[in-house]
């Protein structure tokens, strides 16, 4: 049976919650919610699994805070026995439209930080990652202002139906493989 880890990236506390920069959290509660499960708090993070046709899909997030987050990669990564091909972690990202998803087999940190934990603990760039929109609208040397800020009244309408999106995407990833849901969500 394939396993699978899927990250999402955030700040735990509830000053946190509804910022730019936990979109990987609000996506993997929406996507707990769909499935009819809660997470549980255990080590590094909270955690929930699920199956979905005959794969193991783990949901993962950290309590590491963003700019640690490969610390709780690393162990789940090891404590479930997955290779990192079979990750996949989801993060905000300013260089995208609010709403537009990209999802890359490998690549760059791109300058996000919780981005560059993981591949300094995992010591590779090659997983898969997600990465979710959240505008670039603010003014040179405030992007950590801007993605630790709340939504805007117009973004928030939008986000319900782009976080379903973004959880079909993930169940995608699992049951029809990367290639698959790059090409059917990339740029949606």
């Amino acid at each position: 049976m394939k396993k699978y880890l899927v990250v999402g990236l955030g700040n735990i506390g509830m000053q946190y919650e509804n910022t730019r920069h936990n979109i990987g959290f609000q996506i993997l509660d929406a996507l707990a919610k769909d499935q009819g499960i809660s997470f549980e708090t255990k080590k590094l993070g909270e955690i929930v699994r699920f199956r979905h046709k005959g794969r193991t899909v783990i949901l993962l997030k950290p309590s590491t805070y963003m700019n640690l987050s490969g610390k709780a990669v690393k162990y789940w990564m090891t404590e479930e026995k997955i290779q990192p091909e079979n990750i996949f972690i989801i993060t905000d990202d300013v260089h995208l439209e609010f709403g537009v998803i990209r999802i890359k087999t490998k690549g760059s940190a791109g300058g996000h930080n919780g981005l560059k934990d993981i591949e300094d603990k995992l010591q590779t760039k090659q997983y898969p990652r997600f990465r979710f929109g959240v505008g670039g609208n603010y003014p040179k040397g405030f992007q950590a202002n801007f993605v630790l800020s709340n939504w805007t009244k117009e973004e928030e309408s939008q986000l319900v139906e782009r976080i379903l999106i973004a959880t079909k995407a993930i169940i995608s990833y699992a049951t029809a493989g990367i290639d698959i849901t790059m090409n059917t969500f990339n740029g949606k």
